[in-house]
Parts: structure tokens; C-alpha cells; sequence
């Protein structure tokens, strides 16, 4: 067997000649016809419903605030996760198209982890919008203003960027010996690590992951809980109970899409590190696909729903339709 074969007598193979097969979900391909109509109906609603919220904040002045500021950034990486991603794994579905060449997975590697990385600091910083909202409400238009939204904005890009373009070294760097099957829909780090022909478990890759998923997304949620927990504190300081549901009503839109967003994602990491033989496989895969359009398509919807001034900027705009 390979895994048994001395180093010295493994047939090398160059990453830049080498294309891989992505096999879509493990165990479940007699079903991908089917489980393709949902995952294609939701991604379409992610992109209409995305695409259509940024529209609205952009060209409607009442909400050119920071909340929906940041709410357009937030559509705007749902938006680039999705279509990063629903394509190919449709293709796949239908069309059996599995291959994929080792350039184009490296980049689809790099972008699904460096927008995800760069929601999760939106994500953050739509924390800290609520925090100065509900704490310091009559600072809160001096200290987020227009050009400390763009820093964070431009922080978040940049953050990402650096933490998650080393993935593309550390892939390069391994040495491969011709296996190229991925039992995945999309490329991923450490899918096309286990490719390689060192031993995963001692390496360098898994240690940045590791540390990727501890010092930046687990950092994003340690200030996340931070930040509500300050805003607990303020809200049960207000003494009339009115006015402490108006105060948490503005942060239950931001709480639905943090949990979708990190529930899943947590459970991917769980089941991929440590999941082993307790999860099986098609599970994990499964849940990994519909993590890259479930949130993308809830999102929008949340956030219609519970806000007011989407929902009245909406009415107007389809109301020259409906009086048509």
C-alpha cells in the first residue's frame, strides 16, 4: 500500500500538472439530481435577495447608516461565498463535471477562506455597531462615521487577506504523489492537504489552521460575546421594560444571522478535526454544503423581515409595479 511505501520511493507528482476530481458528496451520489434543486433554488434566492439589499442601501439616502453599511458588506460577501462555491457543485450535480485543475482549486481554496475570515469581522464590526448604538447612543454618529466605516471595512479586506494567503503557500510547498480524489463539492485547505504525501497529522498545515480558526475567527467571537454582554448590562440598566425591548429588537436580526453563520461553521470544524468515525462523512459534507448558501440566502430574508425601513424602502419600490 502507499501509505506503507518508504519516502524515497514515492512517485512525485508537480502541483501545476495535476488536476484534481471533486466527487461531489460521498455515499449520496445517486441523489445529487435531487439535492441539487434546493441548493440551486437557494442559491438563486441568496443572489437576487443579496444583489436587491444592496441595491436598496445603496441608492436609498435614509440608509446610508452605519448599521446597513455594514449590512451591504455583509450581502456583499454572501454574495462572493456563494458564487464561489454553488456553481461548480452544481456542475458536478448535474453535469458530472469533477475535475478541476490544481491552480483553479488552490483558488477557489483561498477565496472561500478569505471571504469567510472577512464576514466574520463584518460580523464583528456589526457587533460593535449595536454596542455604540445601545451604550453610547449620543456618540454613536461621531464615532462611526463614513470614513471609520470604510478603515473597518478596508481592515476587514485586509485582515483577511493576510491571515488566509499563506494557505496558498503551504499547499505549494507540499509534495503530492498522483492522489486526486477530493470527497468534497468545493476545494478547502485541508482537503487538498490530505493529498499530500506527508503525514497530515504532524503538519504545518493543520498547526495554521488551528491557529487561523483560534486567533482570528475565534478572536471575532470572543468580541462578539463581549460586546452583547456589555449591551446586557446597559439595556437592564434602562428602567421601564418598553424601552428594553426596543433596545434588544434592534439586535435580533444581527443574533439570527451570527448563529447562522457561526452554528454551522463550528460544526464543519468539529466534525473535521475531531468528528472522525462519530459523524459520518456524507454528514459533514452535506452540512458544509449548505453552509455556503443557506446563511447567503437567510440573511436578506432576516433582515427584511425585522427592519422596518428595508421593508418600507421595499413597498415603495414595488409600489409603481403593483399600481401598474
Amino acid at each position: 500500500k502507499q501509505s506503507q511505501m518508504a519516502p524515497s520511493s514515492y512517485n512525485y507528482t508537480s502541483p501545476q500538472d495535476m488536476w484534481y476530481f471533486l466527487i461531489g458528496i460521498p455515499g449520496l451520489e445517486d441523489v445529487h439530481t435531487w439535492i441539487s434543486i434546493p441548493i440551486c433554488v437557494m442559491y438563486i434566492v441568496a443572489l437576487v435577495g443579496n444583489l436587491f439589499l444592496i441595491f436598496l442601501i445603496v441608492t436609498e439616502q435614509r440608509l446610508h447608516e452605519p448599521m446597513y453599511l455594514f449590512l451591504s458588506m455583509l450581502a456583499l460577501a454572501d454574495v462572493l461565498l456563494a458564487t464561489s462555491t454553488a456553481p461548480k457543485m452544481l456542475a458536478i450535480f448535474w453535469f458530472h463535471s469533477t475535475n478541476i485543475s490544481f491552480g483553479s482549486c488552490v483558488s477557489q481554496m483561498f477565496f472561500i477562506h478569505f471571504i469567510f475570515v472577512a464576514e466574520s469581522a463584518i460580523l464583528l464590526a456589526m457587533a460593535f455597531d449595536r454596542y455604540v448604538a445601545i451604550c453610547y447612543p449620543l456618540r454613536y454618529t461621531a464615532i462611526l462615521t463614513s470614513s471609520a466605516i470604510g478603515k473597518i471595512g478596508i481592515a476587514a479586506v485586509v485582515r483577511s487577506f493576510i491571515v488566509c494567503f499563506p494557505f496558498v503557500f503551504l499547499v505549494h510547498r507540499l509534495s503530492y504523489c498522483g492522489r486526486n480524489i477530493i470527497p468534497h463539492s468545493y476545494c478547502e485547505h485541508m482537503g487538498i492537504a490530505r493529498l499530500a504525501c506527508e503525514n497530515i497529522n504532524i503538519n504545518i498545515n493543520v498547526i495554521y489552521g488551528l491557529t487561523v480558526a483560534l486567533l482570528s475567527t475565534g478572536l471575532d467571537i470572543m468580541l462578539i460575546i463581549m460586546s452583547y454582554t456589555m449591551i446586557l448590562c446597559t439595556v437592564f440598566q434602562i428602567p421601564s421594560w418598553t424601552a428594553r425591548f426596543k433596545a434588544l429588537s434592534t439586535c435580533g436580526s444581527h443574533i439570527c444571522v451570527i448563529l447562522m453563520f457561526y452554528a454551522p461553521a463550528f460544526f464543519s470544524f468539529t466534525a473535521h478535526c475531531f468528528g472522525g468515525k462519530t459523524i459520518p462523512y456524507h454528514i459533514h459534507i452535506l452540512v458544509a454544503n449548505l453552509y455556503v448558501v443557506v446563511p447567503p440566502m437567510l440573511n436578506p430574508i432576516i433582515y427584511g423581515v425585522r427592519t422596518k425601513q428595508i421593508q418600507d424602502r421595499v413597498i415603495l419600490f414595488f409600489s409603481p409595479i403593483s399600481i401598474c
